[in-house]
């Protein structure tokens, strides 16, 4: 009896996991070959920003987005938290 799970599915399975952890190692050497020695603090100042940024939008969120200086503030913090969360993703991994 078979437990309903084809062999050929979980390979297809390990080895896109393996895949993914090539794809993860490639893109953690991007940036120490473009910065070796600052790679690392680089990650952990996109990390922290990326933990601090959201608490700049609770005062333009609590006042609201009336003007366009507002809502580009706004759109700025959001975009600068996205590349922050991006450089900062595999600090301490």
């Amino acid at each position: 009896m078979s437990n309903g799970t084809p062999t050929r599915d979980r390979r297809t399975a390990d080895e896109s996991g393996e895949r993914g952890r090539l794809d993860e190692s490639e893109e953690r050497g991007r940036l120490e070959r473009l910065a070796p020695t600052a790679a690392e603090p680089i990650r952990i100042a996109g990390f922290w920003t990326a933990i601090v940024l959201p608490f700049l939008y609770v005062p333009l969120l609590v006042t609201g987005l009336s003007s366009s200086g507002e809502a580009s503030a706004f759109l700025g913090l959001l975009g600068a938290n996205v590349l922050a969360l991006y450089v900062g993703r595999f600090h301490h991994r």
